[in-house]
């Protein structure tokens, strides 16, 4: 993730985004770059409108990309909740029964 905010920094700052550029901020930022890295993030920027992406972006917050999987875990635990709730019933009714069961 701190590679694609280097890029973001250098694209705010109006500078061009090249592996030098990630690679000063990095190191100032303490962490150790990593080149093949920093190679394929700016070959995948190479044809970005990043201002367009940014826009785009907001428009369509990354939390619906991961909306599938919370929604399918939401699914789960609904699904485990029924569960529990349906083994409850049985549980009463069991003791129910053996409470009448008593009586005769």
């Amino acid at each position: 993730m701190e590679y694609v905010y280097s890029a973001l920094v250098l694209h705010s700052a109006g500078k061009e985004i090249n592996e030098e550029g990630i690679a000063g901020i990095l190191n100032a930022a303490g962490i150790e770059p990593d080149e093949s890295r920093i190679k394929a993030l700016t070959a995948c920027l190479e044809d970005v409108d990043i201002d367009k992406a940014i826009e785009e972006g907001i428009a369509m917050p990354t939390a619906g990309v991961s909306a599938a999987p919370a929604a399918e875990a939401e699914e789960k635990e609904e699904d485990e909740e029924d569960e529990e709730e349906d083994r409850d019933e049985d549980k009463e009714k069991e003791e129910a029964a053996a409470g009448l069961g008593s009586l005769f």
